[in-house]
């Protein structure tokens, strides 16, 4: 099941809103998916709707999950009167009154399925409400040599402007990569500029493409695509990241 524990860099929904939402890349890959397609969509650890919210912006139909109360919180804050459903539950054990043609995860939260068991669990869950030739969406990190073998010392990853505080922050990161569970342990921290510190971790579980082959046969599905981004490049050894498109068969 997805731990509750392993989610301290979501405890500040707005910080975390503005590190984030100027990613969209995904957002127009899964609008082109979406297009003409009849039914409720499903964004699986939905977070504050950074996707959700966009795609029902557009006319969809969306229900929202995800197992953090805060960032559920924040999602209804922001999304007013659109036609979308938020939803606590553990994507593990989804109980939706619905069958969906199209769900997806993104953000890479795939990665917070740490082990066998849970990757197996979510993929069940998600079968179950898919429709017939559903399709299934997902993100995850390559594992590169130079994405898993990062400094395990402190290291500087970037600046910004707090817009509440109007501090400055440096954000630095150590890792250190578990080669035999395949989870890269993250610490993040936060400097700002009047010295106060702020401390996250978060655990990562990273798959090889082998593994997505016998992960998505064992659950029910099969690949239909496998990409390096989300312009639709061919993975290859270089990527930084997999953006797996799933099929459900019988």
């Amino acid at each position: 099941m997805q731990k509750k524990d392993n989610l301290q860099e979501y405890d500040n929904p707005s910080l975390y809103d503005f590190e984030n939402d100027g990613y969209t890349a995904d957002v127009s890959f899964l609008l082109n998916w979406a297009e003409g397609l009849d039914g409720t969509i499903v964004d699986l650890a939905c977070g504050t709707g950074r996707a959700s919210i966009p795609l029902a912006e557009k006319g969809h139909n969306l229900i929202g999950v995800d197992i953090h109360t805060g960032m559920l919180d924040e999602a209804r804050k922001k999304s007013g009167n659109l036609p979308i459903k938020w939803l606590e539950q553990d994507c593990t054990r989804l109980y939706l009154d619905t069958q969906s043609p199209f769900i997806y995860m993104v953000g890479n939260s795939f990665q917070h399925f740490l082990s066998n068991d849970d990757q197996d669990a979510m993929l069940t869950s998600v079968h179950n409400h898919l429709l017939e030739d559903g399709v299934f969406i997902f993100n995850t990190r390559f594992p590169s040599r130079e994405e898993l073998l990062q400094p395990e010392t402190e290291e500087f990853w970037r600046s910004y402007v707090d817009p509440d505080t109007r501090q400055n922050i440096d954000v630095y990161t150590i890792s250190k990569y578990d080669s035999l569970q395949q989870i890269q342990h993250y610490t993040t921290i936060r400097r700002a500029s009047d010295g106060m510190e702020s401390i996250t971790n978060i655990s990562l579980r990273y798959v090889y493409p082998k593994e997505l082959e016998r992960l998505a046969k064992a659950n029910g599905f099969r690949i239909l695509h496998l990409y390096k981004d989300w312009n639709r490049s061919p993975l290859t050894e270089d990527s930084y990241e997999m953006i797996c498109v799933l099929q459900k068969v019988k």
